[in-house]
């Protein structure tokens, strides 16, 4: 920035700089660099999934109005991760001055370079049929040598650096997920959902369970008003020696599953239970599977989609 300009101001006239510097012990700034086909795209999902607020191919002038976001005044924003590549042309050569910037405001900021040799950056791109940002009318090589170049100085300052020749999908996310939260503890989000057969499967479902084999409630006047989650129809619905053993197999068979999931690096699963109509039988099953896995120390939450359309 021109010293004689004055300071961009976020929000209600506050200088950007002075908030940021306020502000310093509340955020962070993730700088996810480095070569084009190296994996920042899957590097950045993996930080969204975790609840940073990722913005891709920023131009590197715009990081410090960014990180003004977290401010108390600003969007409450207080873990910021940004995307910077060659693919913002002429821009890209200001990322050193605006990693100064920061510097100077006192954020905390990181810088992670993704890189991987020069043989498998080539097989990707051939994979994807798709030209280097940098190779003009040359080789997919000739972009890869250019890229280098210009990314030389800034390898040297990462913070963290990523050779992703030989990782996969998930390896990638497991380095990622400890670089952006060393302590996170992994665990997967189990979801269940109940719905009504007669409404349609829902489309995000990994697991769909059919409890439409148990005694219905519907048929019983007094408890035809009522929902699963009505102590009434959940007892009708359990009372059955066959819910309760579907129940203590599946779960069983679920935690096997979990464990798996977490050496995969799959944070959320989504499990549909039906019935007929979604009101009775499966909103009991959904609450019973979510209090079983809660008091196996499984993060799982319930919803039921359809429990008011009849």
């Amino acid at each position: 920035m021109n010293p004689s300009e004055a300071p961009p101001t976020f929000p209600a006239g506050v200088p950007i700089r002075d908030a940021l510097s306020a502000n310093q012990d509340r955020g962070e700034v993730l700088i996810i660099t480095g070569m084009s086909g190296a994996g920042r795209t899957q590097a950045a999902g993996v930080l969204e999934d975790l609840g940073w607020y990722v913005v891709d191919n920023l131009p590197p002038q715009m990081i410090e109005p960014l990180a003004g976001m977290m401010t108390p005044a600003g969007s409450g924003v207080k873990r910021l991760a940004v995307v910077v590549d060659v693919r913002s042309g002429e821009f890209f050569r200001t990322l050193m001055g605006a990693l100064e910037s920061l510097r100077a405001a006192g954020v905390r900021h990181r810088i992670v370079f993704l890189d991987a040799s020069d043989s498998e950056l080539i097989r990707r791109y051939e994979s994807v049929r798709r030209p280097h940002p940098l190779q003009g009318a040359g080789s997919v090589l000739t972009g890869i040598g250019r890229e280098r170049e210009l990314l030389a100085d800034l390898r040297e300052q990462a913070d963290d650096y990523i050779d992703t020749s030989a990782f996969t999908v998930h390896e990638l996310a497991a380095h990622m997920s400890q670089i952006a939260d060393p302590g996170l503890k992994d665990e997967v989000t189990v979801s269940v959902s109940s719905f009504g057969f007669k409404y349609g499967l829902p489309a995000d479902a990994s697991a769909v369970l059919d409890v439409r084999f148990l005694a219905n409630p519907y048929w019983v006047d007094e408890l035809r008003h009522l929902t699963g989650v009505d102590p009434a129809v959940r007892d009708y619905v359990m009372a059955s020696g066959a819910a309760q053993e579907f129940l203590d197999h599946y779960v069983a068979a679920l935690m096997v599953s979990l464990d798996g999931f977490v050496r995969q690096r799959k944070r959320h699963l989504s499990v549909a239970v039906g019935c007929t109509g979604g009101k009775h039988r499966s909103v009991a099953m959904t609450e019973a599977l979510v209090a079983m896995l809660r008091e196996r120390g499984v993060r799982a939450r319930a919803s039921h989609r359809d429990v008011g359309r009849e």
